[in-house]
């Protein structure tokens, strides 16, 4: 195979760079403004609590379950012949969701958008990893953290502007113009890459390893059976029939995927071996705990600001802004106290930290100030989830053998998402929010606060598994991207060797 030899500062460096980076912020800026979306799409679809669940849902199930299997695709077919399937698909899937008359359009859409997304995700990383020289590697993966933490920040901006003076369907057909210009540079100035070592068997014979399909879509079908039992408890009853039938298919499709796994060791999807590190199995218990407090507070915070508080699309997004910000500056500082001091204490004060401005923004209520009620809560929020961030994924990484790095940083993005997913579909039914309860301010009033508690809680219970089972690693290594986890955005970085193995699957936070 020919080495990657494309250099940052030529104009096939640049194009490369440009295709990557706009890919991503299309990703980026749909997962910034559809929960600020929510009231307005409810309202115009005339949408319950599950229906809003399930337009968030609905994407991060097909993430979550399919993105190990997207960056092993790219390994296999061409990483940019992939990545353009990503795009397409990711693109396509948007205009459906613009398009949609009601929320059964809108969920099937987003449940697409998700599988795009699974495509796209990854290999906008690995055609970076696998295309520039490693003299210019570092710095292009630095400059498309950057840029696409420049797209997440602008998202509130744009996205807020479009819902209140256009629609929420133009934050999906944004997608359109951006994608073109994508696919031009794709096809313009990306080179074709692929692993030539997924042909040979673990025997070295000749013949090409089968994809762990099959994993996948156990895994899928766990967490859709456990989802759609929590989403429609409320409506249906527990002891429904269809609900009981969910939470068997949920049980059964996880017992089943451990069973599967085992039997295949090292060519499976997710090693089971992997767990044999306690450290690697409390981190990804961690990981769930923390970005499940993070999806229900930005499900939550954004159907409360607009609906109670009264404030505008815009200026819900402008609320959280504060949080990207921090995460984009402060993450490599972060990243180097953790390489300094270890992992356990940020991993400890920054959950509670953030679980105090969770306290902070439960006292928020309908004649709400931003500079006195809003921002001292956002602000400890984003500090904390800042001191978490890039020391989580580095330890991830730490915790297992070098070759393992890619499915170690791709199964914990897939926890952060599960968490997230999880998060939003039992929220609801423990705060006793259900049918159009959102749209009334008393009843949404008493949720918000109670899910605030609850994730507040969830925060609380990552510092103490920190405490108590997070030592240092023995190699902890410096983040490579400033940050790639922000708030229903992007996942933390990770070393080159996880680009190189996975495909480039993102880490936890990524929450396209």
């Amino acid at each position: 195979m020919t080495p990657p030899s494309l250099r940052l500062r030529t104009p096939a460096g640049v194009g490369t760079l440009l295709a990557a980076v706009l890919a991503s912020g299309m990703v980026f800026l749909d997962a910034t403004v559809v929960n600020v979306a929510l009231p307005r799409l409810g309202d115009d679809l005339d949408a319950t609590v599950s229906d809003l669940q399930w337009t968030v849902n609905g994407y991060l199930l097909m993430l979550a379950a399919f993105v190990l299997l997207g960056g092993a695709l790219g390994d296999r077919f061409g990483r940019r012949r992939v990545f353009l399937l990503g795009v397409v698909w990711f693109t396509v899937a948007s205009v459906l969701c613009g398009l949609a008359q009601d929320t059964g359009q809108l969920i099937a859409a987003r449940l697409l958008q998700g599988a795009g997304a699974a495509l796209l995700t990854p290999g906008s990383l690995s055609v970076l990893q696998a295309s520039f020289h490693p003299d210019d590697r570092g710095r292009a993966i630095g400059a498309w953290a950057g840029f696409s933490g420049v797209s997440t920040a602008l998202g509130p901006f744009v996205g807020g502007w479009l819902i209140d003076e256009l629609s929420w369907r133009w934050i999906f057909f944004l997608n359109v113009p951006l994608a073109v210009l994508v696919v031009l540079a794709a096809l313009r100035w990306v080179p074709e890459s692929r692993d030539e070592d997924v042909s040979r068997t673990r025997t070295g014979e000749s013949g090409r390893r089968r994809f762990d399909v099959l994993g996948a879509l156990l895994g899928a079908v766990a967490l859709a059976g456990v989802t759609f039992a929590l989403i429609d408890a409320p409506a249906r009853g527990v002891a429904s029939r269809s609900v009981l039938l969910a939470i068997a298919a949920g049980v059964l499709g996880s017992v089943a995927f451990v069973l599967v796994e085992r039997r295949r060791g090292e060519t499976a999807m997710l090693p089971t071996g992997l767990f044999s590190s306690r450290l690697f199995s409390v981190l990804n218990i961690f990981t769930v705990v923390i970005y499940a407090a993070l999806g229900g507070f930005t499900f939550f915070v954004a159907v409360y600001l607009q609906n109670v508080a009264g404030w505008s699309a815009l200026g819900t997004g402008l609320a959280l802004l504060p949080v990207t910000v921090l995460l984009l500056v402060g993450s490599p500082l972060a990243g180097d106290l953790a390489t300094r001091i270890g992992p356990r204490l940020p991993l400890v004060v920054g959950p509670v930290v953030s679980a105090a401005g969770l306290i902070l923004l439960r006292q928020v209520g309908a004649d709400a100030s931003y500079w006195r009620d809003v921002l001292p809560g956002v602000v400890l929020f984003g500090v904390g989830l800042t001191l978490v961030v890039a020391p989580l994924t580095a330890s991830v990484l730490a915790a297992v053998a070098d070759r393992f790095a890619g499915v170690a940083s791709g199964f914990n993005n897939a926890a952060s998402r599960a968490g997230g997913l999880l998060a939003v579909a039992a929220l609801p039914l423990l705060v006793g929010l259900s049918g159009t309860d959102y749209e009334r301010p008393d009843e949404l009033t008493s949720a918000y606060r109670g899910a605030l508690a609850w994730c507040a809680g969830l925060l609380l219970v990552g510092a103490v598994l920190a405490a108590v089972f997070v030592h240092r690693p023995r190699r902890v290594p410096p983040p490579s991207q400033p940050c790639q986890s922000l708030p229903a955005a992007t996942g933390p970085s990770r070393g080159e060797g996880s680009l190189r193995d996975s495909g480039g699957g993102t880490g936890p936070g990524s929450t396209p």
